[in-house]
């Protein structure tokens, strides 16, 4: 295989996961969105928010951050820590990898396809 194919799997491989990582990403945000207290909208009230919750409570809040700032990126929103250029950052890979088998494989095609082509 060529250079060239590599990246054509590459970039079909993105066009096919983009969908079902964000799915992922955005249901497990919903599931922990659905057991924290109401996140308020103002800076003022958030931080006497994250201020009230318990250590286990807090560590759901970073996470549900993580996987709301990775779905925007997904969305064409990028996300801190992540180059714009990035179409599917390892972060998103790593937090939707293992909920779903058919996902899981479709990930580890595209590590392997992004090493080829990187290699």
């Amino acid at each position: 295989m060529t250079a060239t194919t590599f990246k054509a799997d590459l970039a079909m491989l993105v066009s096919v996961l983009r969908m079902p990582v964000w799915n992922t990403l955005s249901e497990r945000a919903d599931t922990i969105r659905r057991v924290l207290p109401a996140r308020p909208e103002t800076v003022t009230e958030r931080h006497a928010w994250l201020r009230s919750l318990t250590v286990e409570q807090a560590r759901q809040a970073a996470l549900l951050e993580r996987l709301d700032a990775l779905c925007g990126h997904l969305a064409g929103r990028p996300a801190p820590g992540y180059p714009a250029d990035d179409l599917m950052p390892e972060g998103a890979l790593e937090e939707a990898e293992g909920y779903n088998r058919q996902l899981t494989a479709l990930i580890a095609a595209y590590r392997n396809a992004r090493r080829t082509t990187a290699g």
